[in-house]
């Protein structure tokens, strides 16, 4: 295997990339070598070896706790759930949010061998119970295995006496009905909300 040919296997392995995608951005890097190529190396070996998971919530970071966690400011007492870092990230860039978060690593999936052993579940009832959390908000995808895992740690966390509340799922900002799934829809409707006047 060439140089060029395990550059392309390595690009491939990313999300959003196949073979025809990860060629072209091969092709990409090798054009733009001093501009592109090399800084970029650069940045992925200083990544590698600075940026680490936060001791107690699972973000990335090159600090340890992270600055979330450190971060004053923010309401110790709201405990935000969420499957990935990336979750996290969205809540950020939406601003939605001014607590601190757990990151799971995922979730429950009898398919895949995920079981709650390989989750922070365990780390996440502990904080419960050790940081003076008055409410977890369960921000968990609609997917079946995020429900599935919502539940399991709504059993964990029960007997704790925290407030547990989930994300609410139904119709998208500026989204229409006429394009909505069926599961969005029932979902919106089963979460309704009121508006201070009679509901039909």
């Amino acid at each position: 295997m060439t140089e060029l040919d395990r550059l392309i296997q390595l690009l491939a392995k990313l999300p959003g990339l196949g073979p025809r995608s990860a060629r072209r951005a091969a092709l990409q890097l090798l054009k733009r070598r001093e501009s592109l190529m090399e800084p970029l190396a650069v940045a992925l070996a200083d990544a590698a070896k600075a940026v680490h998971p936060c001791s107690v919530c699972g973000n990335l970071d090159t600090v340890d706790p992270c600055a979330i966690c450190a971060d004053v400011r923010r309401d110790g007492s709201m405990l935000c759930v969420v499957e990935d870092v990336a979750d996290l990230w969205a809540m950020e860039r939406a601003h939605a949010f001014k607590g601190r978060y757990h990151i799971l690593g995922g979730t429950l999936s009898a398919l895949d061998g995920i079981g709650p052993g390989e989750l922070r579940i365990d780390q996440l009832v502990a904080r419960v119970g050790d940081e003076n959390i008055r409410e977890v908000i369960l921000a968990m995808n609609a997917t079946v295995e995020g429900q599935t895992t919502a539940h399991y740690i709504i059993d964990r966390l029960t007997p704790t006496g925290v407030a547990i509340t989930r994300l609410a799922h139904g119709v998208p900002v500026g989204g229409e009905l006429d394009y909505l799934d069926d599961g969005t829809l029932t979902a919106a409707m089963s979460q309704r909300t009121s508006t201070n006047k009679t509901i039909f």
